[in-house]
Parts: structure tokens; sequence; C-alpha cells
């Protein structure tokens, strides 16, 4: 613990802004990956629940369930069925669903992307704590005794060292994190666009004896 202390004390005024960068993407990190474990859960239980109402063709139940289910397959299954009065050809059910998707990965996605600036910040605010921390080790050496510069030289470059070094202790979990995050929304794309599909061959398909839309 002494050692850790000493790192961050030794590292200069530029470990305390790295260290709140971190700590916001952290936060954000966390935040965005509830809200996706939530999203998933929401999203596969409403279509869970949806899918027997479709296939008995309910569409007034299942509308209804959709308004009320506060999830982003509900808004694009409610879309979509408000939609099928007007028109039973499937292109046109299929452009609903296509835009409530649009609207829903932005949702998605929203703060992601912070989480990776917040990594490219952390380490470029690293690398120029190592640059004035440079700056300032060969000021002091150039005014140093020349039996003390090789000591005074050593000491400060590794002193300086050290932003960058927590620079990049702070960039790969982050930069991680990030990757982690973009995988899930994307698990999450991929499950509504094939819910999506699966709406799409129930609603459009005929029945015996019904005749085709066009």
């Amino acid at each position: 613990m002494d050692s850790i202390i000493r790192f961050f004390q030794e590292g200069g005024a530029f470990m305390y802004p790295i260290a709140i960068v971190m700590a916001i993407g952290l936060a954000i990190a966390v935040e965005r990956l509830l809200f996706l474990m939530k999203e998933k859960s929401s999203n596969r239980k409403a279509f869970e629940d949806m899918l027997p109402m479709l296939q008995k063709r309910d569409l007034r139940n299942a509308l209804n369930y959709a308004n009320t289910s506060g999830t982003k397959i509900g808004n694009i299954f409610s879309a979509a069925i408000a939609r099928i009065p007007g028109s039973q050809r499937r292109e046109e059910i299929e452009y609903a669903l296509e835009e409530g998707l649009m609207e829903a990965i932005p949702q998605l996605e929203k703060r992601t992307q912070y989480v990776a600036t917040l990594a490219n910040i952390a380490t470029l605010m690293g690398l120029l704590g190592t640059i004035m921390g440079l700056i300032a080790a060969f000021t002091a050496v150039a005014n140093a005794a020349p039996a003390e510069k090789a000591a005074l030289l050593s000491q400060s470059i590794s002193v300086a060292m050290n932003t960058t070094a927590f620079g990049l202790m702070a960039a790969i979990p982050l930069i991680l994190l990030h990757s982690f995050l973009q995988t899930k929304t994307n698990e999450i794309v991929d499950s509504i666009e094939m819910a999506g599909v699966k709406f799409l061959n129930i609603i459009t398909e005929r029945k015996p004896g019904q005749p085709s839309s066009n």
C-alpha cells in the first residue's frame, strides 16, 4: 500500500486528473453495463410474452402489450402493428420495423463512446505529464552540480514516467470495457433484428385459403 501511495505522489499533479478521468470512465461503463443487461432481459421477456399473441393473430392485445411494455422491442413492434391495418404488404411492415430499429440503436449506444474517448484522454494526459516532468527534470539537471547530474536525471526520469504508466493503467481497462459494451450492444441489436424477422414471418404468413397480398 505504501508503494502505491508513493507511486501516486511521485507522479505529480497530472496523476489526479488521470484518476478523475478513470473514475468517470468506470462510472459510465458500469451504468451502461447495467442498462444493457436490463434491456437484454426486458426485451427477451417482452418478445416471449408477445409471441403467443402474434401467433394467434391477436394484434389488439399484442399492440396494447407493446405500448405498455416500455421496451425497445415493444416500441418497434408497436410501430409495425400499427402499420398493418393500412397495408398487408411485407415491405411496408418491414420498413416500419427498420425505422423502429434505427431509433433504438442510438439509445443502446448512448454514452458508450465516451468510455473510449476517456481512455484516449487518460493516455494523452499521462504522456503530457511525462513530458512536463522531463522538462522540469532537464531544467533541474542544468542547474545541478556536475557530480549530482547523473543521479538527479535518472531519478527525475523515473518519476516522470509514473504519469505515463498510470495513464496506461487507466486507459487499458477502459478500452476493454468499451469493447465489451460494444459487443453487448451488438448482441442486443442482433436479437432485436432476429425478433423482427420472426415477427415479419408470422404476420405475413398466409393461412390456407388466404389470398396472396402484394
